[in-house]
């Protein structure tokens, strides 16, 4: 059975939560991984940029003390999303939507611009970044619809054009930042839960065939500095004084690694010869200190990330949670892979980070949080009663709990009554 077929019999709105899987804790091994991730980022962060955080801000230190914060509020809210009940987010689905699409424009106006991007709200030393959270609104409004649509997804007008128009104004929104890398996987995400709702594949060919060409020819082959890039990727030995430096440097410092590194903190590209390498090129700093080993392992825990997630989606109660599984986990797999694809010199230069191991306080918050409703979903719990936010952070636990004791105290009377 293919994965769109399991996904749409999981999310069958036929199904009821009486009978789906039985009730059971969050799912260890998505949860480890999660945390090894998000442990293992700190030590990175803290190797790669110790030396330009030195130069920089006359303190080594500096980015291991913000990342450790940026991690421990993150941890905060990764139990606040793993404890609160995921169909909690569903009444927030349209104000989250609306919020994080105001946020998106009132950024281009009031946000300072840096490296020729205007991506940020700062305030003083505090930042944010409104695409980290339009990622999961649009995830949230995407997993509320096509739940209630059910069998309308597969007309046009009714269940195809709506999320599609939604989802090419967060597009529209972010290209003027510009963030090319942020929409591609955006957009890659909602075509990938219109596909598994069960809308036709031909609609979303024609979608795709008639905004690739205008894609390229707008936003890429009308842009000097993205053509260069493209011209970078296709050959940065080239154009290494350039537009390549960065993937150049990066290539060198993932091929002087070997096969086990040259050890934790005993790189030498991090030295100012690959720029910012604790943010988006991070794997490159771990291909050169801990070797192919290092890089595998990265890739398989990403990928331990990746099936967990879609075990959880198609063991959901109810289809709101199957999707709303599928698109968390496909924005972490997709990014993750563009980012490595960077790294590795297989795509072109994008400023995305790695999640949970680059460097950053949006991107860390809000990946642990939305790993923390994936993990809330993962635990198949009971449908919960209509509760306050605080009555259902307190009363979750409880509830689990209890269904243990329950399905332990049914597994004993009838060993008893076999007895």
């Amino acid at each position: 059975m293919s994965l769109r077929e399991r996904l749409s019999e999981w999310a069958n709105p036929k199904r009821t939560g009486g009978s789906g899987p039985p009730p059971q804790g969050p799912d260890r091994l998505l949860v480890a991984t999660i945390l090894g991730l998000t442990g293992f980022g700190v030590v990175m962060v803290f190797s790669a940029g110790a030396a330009f955080a030195a130069k920089t801000y006359g303190d080594w230190t500096y980015f291991l003390k913000r990342e450790a914060v940026y991690s421990g509020a993150g941890l905060l809210a990764f139990l606040v999303g793993m404890r609160l009940d995921y169909s909690f987010f569903r009444r927030l689905a349209y104000p989250l939507l609306f919020l994080s699409m105001a946020m998106l424009a009132a950024v281009l106006k009031v946000g300072p611009a840096i490296n020729g991007a205007v991506r940020w709200f700062r305030w003083g030393a505090l930042s944010f970044q409104p695409s980290e959270l339009a990622k999961f609104a649009l995830a949230l409004y995407l997993a509320v619809l096509l739940a209630r649509k059910a069998e309308k997804v597969k007309d046009f007008r009714m269940g195809f054009l709506p999320p599609l128009l939604m989802t090419g104004i967060f597009l529209a929104l972010l290209l003027k930042q510009p963030d090319l890398g942020t929409a591609v996987i955006i957009g890659v995400t909602a075509l990938g839960l219109l596909f598994v709702a069960g809308t036709r594949t031909s609609y979303i060919l024609l979608s795709v065939l008639v905004a690739a060409p205008i894609g390229w020819q707008v936003f890429i082959a009308g842009e000097p500095w993205r053509r260069e890039r493209i011209l970078a990727f296709l050959s940065p030995w080239k154009f290494r004084r350039g537009t390549g430096y960065q993937l150049y440097e990066s290539l060198i410092s993932v091929g002087s690694g070997g096969l086990f590194g040259q050890g934790l903190g005993q790189g030498h590209q991090k030295l100012f010869f690959l720029p910012e390498a604790h943010t988006d090129f991070i794997l490159a700093i771990i291909g050169e200190e801990l070797g192919l080993c290092g890089v595998l392992a990265v890739l398989l825990a990403f990928t331990v990330l990746v099936w967990r997630g879609l075990r959880a989606a198609t063991r959901a109660r109810d289809a709101f949670g199957c999707y709303l599984a599928f698109g968390v986990t496909l924005l972490f797999g997709l990014q993750a892979l563009v980012n490595m694809g960077v790294v590795l010199g297989l795509l072109p230069t994008k400023g995305l980070p790695l999640p949970f191991v680059s460097y950053g306080g949006t991107s860390m918050v809000m990946s642990l949080f939305m790993a923390g409703v994936l993990a809330n979903i993962s635990a198949r719990n009971p449908e919960a009663a209509p509760l306050s936010f605080w009555q259902s952070l307190r009363t979750n636990r409880a509830r689990v709990s209890k269904n243990r004791r329950s399905d332990a105290s049914d597994v004993q009377v009838v060993v008893e009554a076999k007895s």
